[in-house]
């Protein structure tokens, strides 16, 4: 399953002129981007842990926990001056042959915490799956209702506990900043009044009410080669098809909001992916961001290739991926569980993890 297929956002494909700083940096800032950055020696001590208890084990519901048995601790990585948020995190290593658990002290007024695409399906803003076999999100209503407890059980308070603290609450969505969710939303550039809020909020409850959300049946016959069948039978009827044949025209193209299972705020930012990744980068900088906590969905193709993903965001941030505030797609199964598991263990030979409960203020 392939959401970066659904949205159409793979960032390789926009346009250069869409990944040009809109504003210049700070000279400050702008300085620092050539300047030699400052080193320290770190002392990569691995001290084992006895008796671990399983990673992310506090949502066993959505995330299988990871009993991982060598384990060490290593000296602290992130030491900001006047830290004030403890975020413990781990990764994996082959070379140590375990997991490696490293303490972080980040300042929270350095810090930017992401949600990837928190998409508003089926739920009160009216964005429907199309039926009677649309396909979205995370491809079936019965999944998607799945997703949304997981953002109010899981997603939600954690945003809610780093609001206020930390330098932005932020969400990543599908398409440009269009005319209708930049007065819904706060945007780089723009942050609507209560008036305009309010105006936008009904235009788009009205766009997403003018859909028909419906698409064709399956298809009752197929005509196959005598020789390759097989290649026929998935040319014709294949395992994920989110085009107009059974979304519609149009429906990739209406304005998704943020999923109400969200408790957004008026200082929240949104990211828009068509923006690109240059745009994000630069608004992070100029408000001396250097941390990200990410959160959303989905582990395995989102989260990890999208505008606000980890591939483009762990090139200029310290970014810690919050492993069971995210959900991988399980297309072939019932549970997030295994596949969450198996996607976040991968990104952690080259990421850090942390979870809910390891970001702590600092005593």
């Amino acid at each position: 399953m392939t959401r970066s297929f659904l949205v159409g956002c793979a960032v390789g494909s926009l346009a250069t002129a869409a990944l040009l700083r809109t504003t210049p940096l700070p000279p400050v800032l702008a300085a620092q981007e050539t300047a030699a950055p400052a080193t320290r020696v770190y002392d990569n001590t691995l001290t084992p842990i006895p008796n671990p208890r399983p990673l992310l084990a506090d949502f066993p519901q959505y995330v299988e926990p990871i009993p991982s048995a060598r384990r060490f601790e290593a000296p602290r990585l992130v030491d900001d001056p006047g830290g004030d948020l403890d975020v413990r995190a781990w990764r994996w290593s082959y070379n140590a042959r375990g997991v490696v658990e490293i303490p972080n002290r980040l300042r929270a007024k350095d810090t930017a915490v992401v949600m990837v695409h928190p998409w508003a399906v089926d739920d009160e803003w009216g964005w429907r799956t199309p039926e009677p076999n649309g396909v979205v999100d995370f491809c079936t209503p019965e999944k998607n209702a799945l997703a949304a407890r997981h953002t109010k059980e899981v997603i939600d308070p954690f945003l809610a506990r780093l609001r206020g603290r930390a330098a932005f609450v932020m969400y990543s969505l599908p398409g440009p900043a269009d005319p209708v969710r930049t007065k819904v939303y706060r945007s780089f550039t723009k942050t609507p009044t209560a008036a305009e809020r309010a105006a936008g909020e009904k235009e788009l409850r009205a766009a997403l009410a003018a859909y028909p959300y419906t698409g064709q049946p399956l298809p009752a016959r197929l005509t196959l080669s005598i020789d390759r069948p097989v290649i026929d039978y998935f040319k014709q009827f294949p395992g994920l098809d989110a085009g107009p044949r059974y979304n519609g025209d149009g429906f990739w193209k209406l304005p998704i909001p943020v999923s109400t299972a969200v408790t957004t705020h008026p200082t929240d930012v949104v990211i828009y992916d068509a923006e690109g990744y240059a745009p994000l980068r630069d608004f992070l900088r100029r408000n001396g961001v250097r941390h990200v906590l990410l959160t959303g969905y989905a582990t395995d193709m989102c989260f990890c290739r999208t505008t606000a993903g980890y591939e483009n965001l762990s090139k200029d941030f310290n970014v810690f991926l919050v492993g069971d505030a995210t959900l991988a797609t399980f297309p072939a199964s019932d549970t997030p569980r295994f596949a969450t598991n198996a996607h976040v263990a991968f990104a952690s030979l080259n990421q850090l993890v942390t979870q809910v409960n390891w970001v702590t203020p600092a005593r």
